[in-house]
């Protein structure tokens, strides 16, 4: 077992991290210190959260051209929001959820998905069977892709072919999310009121088309 106390094993920044980190300090940084003093300051006051996946091509930061202080973003595995569930354990994604509705009242939540989503698919190969060692209970990929397992029946009965399949688990995703967080009170109560508003995406990373998510009409490019 770890010792709480002692001086946790690490190396090195890698190098070239360190050489884009002092090219950003002595552009990107200096060209806007007074903006970051500000920020300092005065703290954040972001106007949407975003909830985006983890994955390395997709960058709604830079999507959605914001600067420091424009977006507070949680990435975790195929941007899923998990029920609500008050249950004492570890909620990274609901607290930041809490944070952002209860303590920065964002007036947006966006939940933006992805083609070729791994997450996702790791998800469709566990329910189709082709993916045994995520149904072992010590497998944290295969338990936070339980989230989203209730899907897959529905996705198989209502679309044809494998490809296909796995977009609409990208989408469902997406729609999983929003639902969760229709069970979070404080998100609810901030809906209702009209004082916040949420939002589904889907990028496709190969072309660079945003689709939206509506009621009506479902997932339809802008």
């Amino acid at each position: 077992m770890t010792d709480p106390t002692s001086p946790p094993n690490c190396a090195p920044l890698p190098g070239y991290l360190f050489k884009r980190y002092q090219r950003w300090l002595d552009a990107d940084f200096a060209e806007n210190k007074a903006w970051f003093a500000h920020l300092a300051e005065v703290g954040q006051h972001p106007r949407a959260m975003v909830i985006q996946c983890c994955d390395s091509r997709v960058n709604a930061v830079q999507m959605f051209g914001a600067e420091p202080g424009d977006l507070f973003v949680v990435r975790n595995v195929a941007n899923l929001v998990p029920p609500y569930n008050p249950d004492h354990q570890h909620h990274g994604t609901s607290a930041a959820v809490e944070y952002a509705v209860t303590i920065l009242k964002v007036a947006h939540i966006i939940v933006v998905g992805h083609s070729n989503c791994g997450g996702a698919r790791a998800c469709y190969d566990m329910c189709a069977g082709n993916a045994p060692e995520l149904e072992d209970t010590s497998s944290f990929i295969g338990r936070w892709m339980d989230i989203l397992r209730p899907s897959y029946a529905s996705v198989i009965e209502r679309i044809d072919g494998e490809a296909d399949q796995k977009t609409e688990m990208e989408r469902e995703a997406v729609l999983t999310s929003l639902r969760n967080l229709h069970g979070f009170p404080f998100v609810e109560a901030a809906v209702q009121t009209g004082t916040l508003t949420l939002h589904g995406t889907w990028l496709d990373i190969a072309d660079g088309t945003l689709h939206v998510y509506a009621p009506e009409s479902g997932f339809r490019q802008v």
